[in-house]
């Protein structure tokens, strides 16, 4: 005579959680997407994440719920809680990360090598058509004050080349950064001074942040600063600041490069 097994079901909060997890990533991957192609404005685009951020917020709590049932009911699902809050997490680290630079650091989105003469932008046609017609404003000292704090690294960049030389440099360090230049004026003229405006986009969500950079000679050195601006969102959670950072290593690989 056989006997009949007759095994559990599965949770049914568990198999919610790790649908409403792919459809979270589903819906995160179409806010990249439309984020990184412009084809809407960048509020529409932040709206459709935030909801991917709801929803995969929900699967983490129908996986908590399954969890519960499935240690008191004895029912199948383990692995698919597992999966759910794997998928889930994989969503919210992001914007995790986000908050907690958020909670960290100031709110800015706008950094400079130079506070007390930050450069400035061209405000030429093709430089105004390259940011929707937008200038950013000189930050007032006590805005500026609080970069000091929690950016005491982002310094001028010191050559020892002349002008020209460093001009060449920067350029080629646009270039490796991947920097689109938007208009350049090499030194030179009645005041021998390089100016070059480019945008850089973010890595994931590739919103724009302008980007102007000054190259001033000085007694055998060139004095290069930069500022870059966020065009999306008033606090920039750090980018702005690590874009800088980043510029200035790469112009010391060109230097180290070029020995």
């Amino acid at each position: 005579m056989r006997r009949l097994i007759i095994e559990e079901p599965y949770s049914r909060a568990a198999l919610w959680s790790r649908r409403l997890a792919l459809f979270s990533l589903a819906v995160g991957a179409i806010a990249i997407i439309l984020a990184r192609s412009q084809a809407v404005d960048p509020t529409a685009t932040l709206s459709v994440f935030a909801g991917a951020i709801l929803v995969a917020c929900l699967a983490l709590l129908f996986a908590g719920t399954a969890a519960v049932i499935i240690w008191r009911t004895g029912r199948r699902g383990a692995s698919v809680v597992a999966s759910g809050i794997f998928l889930a997490a994989l969503l919210l680290c992001y914007p995790a990360y986000l908050a907690a630079n958020a909670v960290r650091l100031p709110l800015l989105n706008d950094v400079s090598t130079d506070l007390v003469d930050p450069p400035q932008f061209s405000r030429s046609k093709i430089a105004l058509a390259a940011r929707n017609q937008s200038t950013p404003e000189v930050l007032p000292p006590q805005v500026r004050q609080e970069q000091r704090l929690a950016y005491p690294n982002i310094q001028p960049i010191l050559l020892d080349q002349e002008a020209d030389e460093a001009y060449q440099l920067v350029q080629r360090a646009i270039a490796a950064r991947g920097w689109k230049i938007v208009e350049q004026t090499p030194p030179g003229g009645r005041i021998g001074v390089g100016h070059i405006d480019a945008v850089d986009r973010t890595l994931i969500m590739g919103f724009p942040a302008d980007v102007t950079i000054r190259m001033r000679p000085l007694a055998g050195q060139t004095r290069v600063d930069v500022r870059s601006v966020s065009r999306v969102g008033r606090h920039d959670y750090g980018s702005n600041a690590q874009r800088i950072t980043k510029f200035a290593a790469e112009i010391q690989s060109q230097l180290d490069a070029a020995k």
